[in-house]
């Protein structure tokens, strides 16, 4: 079901214009407009859910398949020297449109394009504290 505000939903309803690169039933990818690189393709699932963790199971292997697909198909046509694969989810986590996606951004070793975050330790046990946190999710 669309989104009446998603952007990506009205890209794939026709409302908003994109430049394809391949659609099928279930997925449609398109060069993101404001790009990394030349080449920075976005895959969305055309049904809207909205995070990672909203998709049905099927759907994520099915996605995850197509991903593979295109990630080597930009790589290969662009003549790139490698690529990177990023997904964001929720606000905090850097996710701009509210409509789960990938990107695949080519990227050439003179591009200039980094991902340099500041990293932080862990002090003391504290390392071991946030494993069992997550452990306990399970």
């Amino acid at each position: 079901m669309a989104d009446k505000d998603c952007i990506f939903c009205k890209i794939v309803e026709g409302k908003i214009p994109s430049e394809k690169v391949y659609e099928d039933d279930k997925f449609l990818a398109f060069l993101d407009i404001m790009p990394a690189n030349k080449g920075h393709t976005l895959i969305i699932p055309k049904e809207h859910y909205m995070v990672f963790e909203d998709m049905p199971k099927e759907l994520l292997k099915e996605y995850s398949l197509l991903l593979q697909k295109i990630s080597k198909v930009v790589f290969e046509t662009l003549k790139a020297d490698g690529y990177n694969i990023q997904q964001n989810n929720y606000p905090a986590g850097g996710q701009v449109v509210p409509h789960v996606h990938f990107h695949i951004i080519p990227r050439f070793s003179d591009d200039g394009f980094t991902f340099d975050w500041e990293k932080k330790k862990y002090e003391d046990e504290e390392m071991q504290e946030y494993a069992e946190k997550i452990k306990k999710g399970f």
